[in-house]
């Protein structure tokens, strides 16, 4: 078995009455009874829970697992607390521990450590911790990978933007199991996922868990962040991680090294390891080859270990991967309740969470709730709610703000310096790539592209580049690399099936796409972007991207005006239509929603038109198109007060009252 431990015979303690009123303000505040406590420390009944509270001396592993579970470091409890280590050897002055003993000493030990590395959350935006209790949700977990499927590309060319949203996001999907479940199920497992979907939160949740007793009871949690074990190794070049978790144990006060094998050898171990993406590329070979040797060796053990999806090339002997989904309905709901509740210090956070539920489920706010299935983006969506008891009329610096933290704030906040795949390259060359990408595939209707054509943009945006490579093969090679630097780094673009790429979210593709239009007008005067926009005033696909455009023009007038324009022509020469439009303005209020009511029921109006399907088809866009002008006026843009009132006054008018007016 290895070696065996010695503590001081001093079998059991005592809280001094400091402690038992620290003990008590803790036990209030879990809202737990005496026998519900007693059930967490797995005690037959409550009578050592009465004289823990008592004052009384009871059994000292029970006593440290009773503040452990109170969160509460049993030392500053305890009168006189004996030391808990001695030097290995002075088995003569102490008693042998078995080795669930050895596990709950261990952890009550290791504490402070735990509790520092998994018990609190620091949120973008956010002064200060919040604890992982007051705001963590179960997670979903996929066994199949969706980016390793083999799908063909005509089959995800048939899909529609809604379907675009749930594909790749769980959904999809037939086989889900709870996040504990996975871990339970795989003693080797590789949690994978996209920018922002928790996985680093379900890795501390894991070990705050694990160090209450309430899962993997009889591990001690051992939590590493890849990155720092990178970085203190690189000096040396040793990659011994074993080592670095025995110097952790050393700084917790268990010296003898004996205590960590014993451990692994005895299959009493949680290893969680974060991160496995976040370390440099020149160094996750070595990195890689620890976690393997450390799992072969000491296979009795549980090991998790986190990795974005686009770094799953990155092979683990023996690990099961798997996918974090994103966030159904019920879960969205429970982290908003929880959200409200833990940064709102108000008493009114319930009724907050409830008005932001039902606005985020307002057919107006589609695009924010695509975007709220992940856990990043929904606290972003939440954060701008509680300032405002809505959502941003000016969506499009919502999305500016995601893409932002998407292109260099995440990994910034997180202190994550990555390899950078596109020396050179600005935030405004970035994203000058990414909205060429975007405007030319929507344009064309794709919302999937195969990796050839994608590695050919970004092969022509680089040979426009100073100094660029003329060598195609060169050329080729940086592709490739860039490509995967968006995706792995930024998450922009992601592969849906093997060598089929889109955007994450169609948000993000329409959003660059209207950002295109704009810097095209506001920046370099072209017109011919707008009017291209307006010729498709009647596709519905298209109607995100006009009220982004208008919303984002620092002038709109010529964009609406384009749009009046166009929606008059649709009907201009259809003399039947004309009729139709001039009682219309005769009998109706001049608002798209009486047009509406007179398409599907005209036979309320006096004249029986008998229009064929073909005309009825055409009155239906231009009552859609009408519709679409009307909701851009009341955007949140800068449209000049005659430019708008003149447009309000011809609204539904025949070409002849246009020309008379």
């Amino acid at each position: 078995m290895g070696a065996w431990f010695c503590i001081m015979a001093k079998r059991s303690l005592q809280a001094s009455p400091e402690g038992i009123e620290q003990a008590k303000r803790a036990f209030t505040r879990k809202g737990w009874t005496q026998d519900n406590l007693a059930a967490e420390v797995n005690l037959k009944t409550r009578q050592p829970i009465w004289r823990f509270f008592s004052g009384q001396r009871i059994e000292r592993y029970t006593f440290i697992e009773v503040c452990t579970v109170l969160e509460l470091d049993w030392r500053e409890i305890a009168i006189d607390p004996p030391a808990e280590f001695l030097e290995f050897g002075e088995v003569g002055q102490a008693t042998v521990l078995d080795i669930d003993n050895l596990v709950k000493q261990v952890r009550s030990q290791r504490f402070e450590k735990i509790k520092n590395q998994c018990g609190i959350l620091q949120f973008l935006d956010i002064s200060h911790p919040i604890s992982i209790d007051d705001i963590y949700i179960d997670i979903n977990i996929s066994e199949e990978i969706v980016s390793l499927q083999w799908l063909e590309f005509a089959h995800l060319q048939s899909f529609t933007s809604k379907e675009l949203d749930r594909f790749g996001l769980g959904e999809v999907s037939q086989t889900q199991i709870t996040g504990i479940k996975a871990v339970q199920t795989y003693s080797k497992l590789r949690v994978l996922g996209k920018v922002g979907v928790g996985k680093t939160t379900f890795l501390q949740h894991l070990g705050i868990q694990c160090q209450r007793g309430i899962f993997a009871a009889n591990r001690v949690p051992i939590f590493v962040t890849l990155r720092d074990f990178a970085d203190e190794e690189r000096e040396s070049q040793e990659f011994d991680l074993l080592n670095y978790i025995r110097k952790e144990f050393l700084n917790c006060g268990i010296s003898d090294p004996s205590v960590l094998e014993t451990l692994l050898l005895e299959g009493r171990v949680l290893l969680l390891l974060d991160g496995l993406d976040e370390v440099y590329h020149q160094e996750t070979k070595a990195v890689i080859n620890e976690i393997r040797r450390l799992s072969e060796k000491y296979h009795k053990n549980m090991f998790v270990v986190t990795c974005r999806t686009a770094a799953q090339v990155f092979n683990l002997t023996r690990f099961t991967d798997v996918e974090i989904a994103p966030f159904s309905q019920d879960q969205i709901v429970a982290f908003a309740q929880k959200w409200f509740t833990a940064l709102t210090k108000t008493n009114v956070h319930q009724q907050q969470a409830v008005q932001f539920i039902e606005k985020l489920d307002l057919p107006e706010n589609l695009q924010f709730r695509r975007l709220a299935v992940i856990p990043l983006f929904l606290h972003l969506t939440c954060w701008i709610f509680r300032h405002n008891n809505q959502f941003r009329t000016q969506k499009a610096a919502f999305y500016k703000q995601c893409l932002d933290l998407l292109l260099y704030k995440w990994d910034e906040s997180k202190g994550i310096e990555r390899d950078e795949a596109y020396q050179g390259f600005f935030l405004p060359q970035k994203l000058k790539l990414l909205t060429q990408l975007a405007s030319e595939t929507f344009e064309q209707g794709n919302y999937f592209f195969e990796q050839r054509l994608v590695e050919q943009y970004i092969g022509d945006y680089l040979r426009d580049l100073p100094n660029a490579s003329t060598e195609s093969d060169e050329l080729q090679l940086d592709s490739e690399r860039i490509l995967k630097a968006i995706e792995l780094q930024h998450g922009l673009l992601t592969e849906r099936s093997r060598g089929i790429f889109s955007f994450s979210y169609l948000t993000f593709q329409e959003y660059l796409t209207a950002r295109k239009i704009v810097v095209s007008y506001d920046l370099q005067g072209l017109e011919e972007p707008l009017e291209n926009l307006v010729s498709h005033i009647t596709e519905p696909r298209w109607r995100e991207i006009f009220l982004l455009t208008v919303a984002m023009l620092r002038n709109a007038d010529l964009l609406v005006q384009l749009m009046k324009q166009r929606i008059d022509a649709l009907v201009a020469q259809e003399p039947s239509l004309q009729k139709c439009l001039t009682c219309v303005s005769q009998n109706f209020l001049s608002t798209p929603s009486q047009l509406k009511e007179m398409i599907y029921k005209h036979e309320n109006i006096q004249h029986d038109w008998h229009f064929s399907p073909e005309q009825e088809q055409l009155l239906q866009q231009y009552y859609y198109a009408n519709q679409l002008l009307i909701d851009c006026l009341n955007s949140n843009c800068q449209v000049t007060e005659v430019v708008r009132q003149k447009i309000e006054a011809s609204l539904l008018l025949s070409t002849k009252q246009l020309c008379l007016g």
